[in-house]
């Protein structure tokens, strides 16, 4: 809680629960950063401690599940977690973990992002993680953000017209399936070589596209950034479609520093 005129004022936040990276480029201190751009405090719940660079991850130290869950407790005790950002879990019994804890607070926005494995090949979630984060935290979330190549760990499909129809067999609320790696053309994303385009499919709704240029050369930890600032929109109570699209142009503001992000008023509501 803040302080404010002298008195003890709850301030809305969002919860992120993933890994740290020493370099800076990806995960709490990026998730930091675009919680605060959107004029919203963050809590975190350290899962996992990494010491990595922009090229490669070294080494990856789990967190003991039992203080990962004490960490989410008490920043969601006091009531002012609005809403909560997964990212890297690293293995089953930290999956578990935070499961449970969702579990006891059925009515949070949940946003996460199925982190498996860094750029370089590290593996950053184990296999029978992965198996329990589908059962447990899939059905859970209110939005997943797969980019492809997650999508095709997930479900082990590699079209991704037919790791979209699997996707949606599990049990998911809503996912946003993210265009950034794709190099073969599929029907939903409408893929070309100058837009990227995401698109969010859900359950007994048409899929919807959500398109931006696709900028020239590479920046770490967009992924987190698209997740946090999706997060963001969810804890101002903005609708998914809003949320998503302030996210997106959040991205594409980070690609081109010298354009200032101008989401800041979401671009509808339902």
């Amino acid at each position: 809680m803040d302080r404010q005129d002298g008195a003890m004022a709850v301030t809305a936040r969002v919860l992120i629960v993933a890994g740290s990276d020493s370099s800076g480029g990806a995960g709490i201190v990026r998730d930091v950063e675009t919680i605060t751009a959107f004029g919203l405090k963050a809590a975190v719940a350290v899962t996992a401690v990494t010491a990595q660079s922009d090229r490669r991850v070294v080494a990856v130290q789990p967190m003991d599940p039992a203080m990962v869950a004490e960490q989410m407790e008490t920043a969601l005790e006091g009531g002012a977690i609005r809403a909560v950002k997964i990212g890297m879990l690293a293995n089953a019994a930290i999956v578990a973990a935070v499961a449970d804890m969702l579990a006891r607070h059925p009515h949070v926005p949940v946003v996460l992002d199925p982190v498996l494995a860094s750029t370089s090949g590290k593996v950053l979630l184990e296999p029978d993680g992965v198996h329990l984060m589908i059962e447990r935290l899939l059905p859970r979330a209110d939005l997943i953000t797969p980019n492809l190549p997650e999508l095709a760990l997930l479900t082990g499909e590699r079209d991704v017209t037919v790791a979209i129809q699997a996707l949606m067999q599990l049990r998911i609320r809503a996912a946003l399936i993210k265009g950034g790696h794709a190099n073969d053309a599929a029907p939903q994303l409408r893929l070309d070589a100058d837009r990227c385009t995401d698109t969010l499919v859900r359950q007994h709704h048409p899929p919807l596209s959500f398109e931006s240029p696709r900028h020239p050369g590479t920046l770490r930890g967009t992924g987190c950034m698209l997740a946090s600032a999706i997060a963001c929109g969810l804890a101002k109570g903005e609708s998914l479609e809003a949320s998503i699209d302030a996210a997106k142009r959040f991205v594409s503001a980070a690609f081109l520093q010298d354009q200032p992000f101008t989401g800041y008023s979401f671009a509808s509501k339902t």
